[in-house]
This record gives structure tokens, sequence and C-alpha cells, in this order.
């Protein structure tokens, strides 16, 4: 996530990445310095639970109505894109897109694409609030990529946190027991982890490349890709619909304006926990516009995956005051 806080803050944190990429969550990042305002931070991340519930929502009913994965995907991304640019343009300038880590910034498009598509995908085949609370598992992929990859010193806290959020994750899902479609599960699963491995990949950048740097060549790169598929896959659609696609990556880029804005305002432990609030919003929105209620043992896993993640975070709040005391707010 990104922090305004000095200009130290400006790169990736290695120990706090896997509680921050939560889905498609990946802020903007800014050296401006911002003053502290907690209820504003909390504020600005609910609403971008909101716009994120949204565009989730927006890639489900489009999916109804005939529109393809690669297709939301291509027009979100424009969303990105257009909502880096701005960001950009109105704080740092477009000097700071400067980067000589081409191959990497490929490399995390393609691990990225695949990541949100999975993701979409799992909106797709799953009722929101089932696909949202399973996609709440990325911390804890994350974690155990740390070290299993990265070769990260993982304590008995994290591996403990890594154990009960798998074990929220089987509640969720019922292996066997035809709660879910076993498809969906598998896919919301891979989307999780595919997400954790994303999180390496912006880490490696994180060396070198500022945030708003990562996400903008990752919105505009992938729409080479995307736009080469598009004569394939796309299709003349309803006015209704493509409002319905052009809302979606709006909300997507707005989510990411304001999820920057909350962690200028906010340091990462307080406004982290308000992400949790989307299982409200997707619940609601999935009644609303579905039809479909989250079922009970959705109610009995997500508070389990919940506290696993909020465990990591505690964490690697403690863990980071420990060695970093001047770290007021964190950035991936």
């Amino acid at each position: 996530m990104a922090a305004g806080a000095s200009g130290r803050t400006s790169r990736l944190d290695g120990r706090t990445l896997g509680v921050a990429a939560m889905a498609d969550r990946t802020p903007l990042d800014t050296d401006l310095p911002a003053p502290q305002h907690v209820p504003l931070g909390m504020v600005l991340r609910l609403f971008a639970g909101i716009a994120l519930a949204l565009m989730f929502a927006g890639v489900k009913w489009a999916a109804q109505h005939g529109v393809g994965v690669v297709e939301s995907l291509f027009y979100r991304q424009l969303g990105t894109a257009f909502a880096a640019l701005l960001f950009v343009v109105s704080t740092s300038g477009l000097t700071s897109l400067r980067t000589k880590r081409v191959g990497g910034h490929v490399l995390r498009m393609g691990i990225g694409v695949v990541a949100m598509g999975l993701n979409f995908l799992a909106m797709i085949l799953l009722p929101l609030a089932e696909a949202t609370a399973i996609g709440f598992s990325v911390p804890i992929f994350s974690t155990l990529l740390a070290a299993l990859v990265l070769g990260e010193r993982t304590g008995r806290w994290r591996w403990g946190a890594v154990i009960l959020g798998f074990i929220g994750v089987l509640v969720i899902v019922q292996p066997g027991g035809g709660h879910i479609a076993a498809t969906g599960g598998l896919v919301a699963i891979g989307a999780a982890l595919t997400t954790a491995f994303a999180t390496i990949a912006i880490r490696r950048l994180g060396a070198t490349e500022a945030v708003a740097t990562t996400v903008f060549w990752f919105g505009a790169s992938s729409l080479i890709p995307l736009g080469l598929a598009m004569p394939f896959v796309a299709g003349v659609h309803p006015p209704l619909v493509f409002a319905v696609l052009g809302g979606m990556a709006l909300a997507g880029g707005l989510a990411q304006l304001l999820l920057t804005g909350s962690l200028r305002y906010a340091p990462v432990a307080i406004v982290m926990p308000m992400d949790y609030a989307n299982l409200l919003w997707a619940s609601l929105l999935g009644m609303l516009i579905f039809a479909q209620l989250p079922s009970r043992w959705t109610f009995a896993g997500a508070p389990v995956v919940i506290a696993a993640g909020l465990i990591i975070l505690w964490r690697e709040q403690r863990l980071n005051q420990r060695t970093r005391p001047d770290l007021i707010e964190l950035a991936d």
C-alpha cells in the first residue's frame, strides 16, 4: 500500500506486502508528505471497498449478459492506467514513470493479468460473498510464499495464522460437500494463490521502483496483450452493457485513488482491517442484484480467515516497530 510520510516509505516493505495485497488492491504511491487524519483515512478505505465491490458486481453482471473475462479485464485495465496517470500527473509528474526494469514490469504484468482474470472468474462462478471471503486468504498465501520462495524467516505466530487461515478456507469451500461449485472454489483459491505470487513480483520491483510506476506500467502494458485479444473476444453489446463496463472500469480506477488516499492519511495497521467490511458490501450486492444469500458456512469460515489475516497484520506491525521505529506508514 502506498504511504506518503517520507521518501523512505516509497518502496516495498518485504514483510507487509502479503497483508496489503488482497485480490486486486494495489494502490499508488507518492513521496509528497501528508498530514495524519485517521478518520478521513478510514472513510476513504471504506469507500474504496465499496468501489471494489461495485467493480466485481459489474464484472459478474456483465458476464451474465455476454461479456467475457478478457473483455472485462481490458476495460478494467483502461481504468487502472487512467487512474495511475491522473495520480502521477497531479503529484510527482510524468518523469517519475521512467524505468530501467522493463523485464520486471513485463513479468509482473503477466502474473497480475492471470491473477486478476482468476479473480474475475471466481466472482462470476461463485456468489460474491463466497468469492470475497476466499479472497481474504491472500495474506496467508503471501506469508507462505515469502517463506518458501524468498526464504523469509517465519515464526510460530505467522505459521499458526497460516494454518488457521487454511482451516477457515476449508470451512467456506467444504470440499466434497456440494456447498459451492468445486470449479468455482478451485478458481477462487487459484486466484488467491496467483495474487500472492503477484505480491512477490511487486516486492522485487519495489527495490528500485515507486509504487505509482509499478501500477501505471501494469495497467498500460497489460493493454497490449489484452488489446490484441479483443478482436477475437469482443462482442457487440447493448448500450446498457457498455455503460456497466464503463462503470466497472471507473469504479476500479476510483478504488485505486481511494486506496492511495487512505494510506496517505492513516497508518496501514489502522486502515487495513477496514478491508474486511468488503464482505458486507459483497453480501449486500449479491442479495440486491443477484438474489444470492451467503451460506452458513461462509459466515462460519470467514471470521476464521479474517482472524488469521489480522494476526499476520498484527505480527508484522510489531516486527516493524522493533526494526524500523521511524516507520509510521508501510508501503508495498
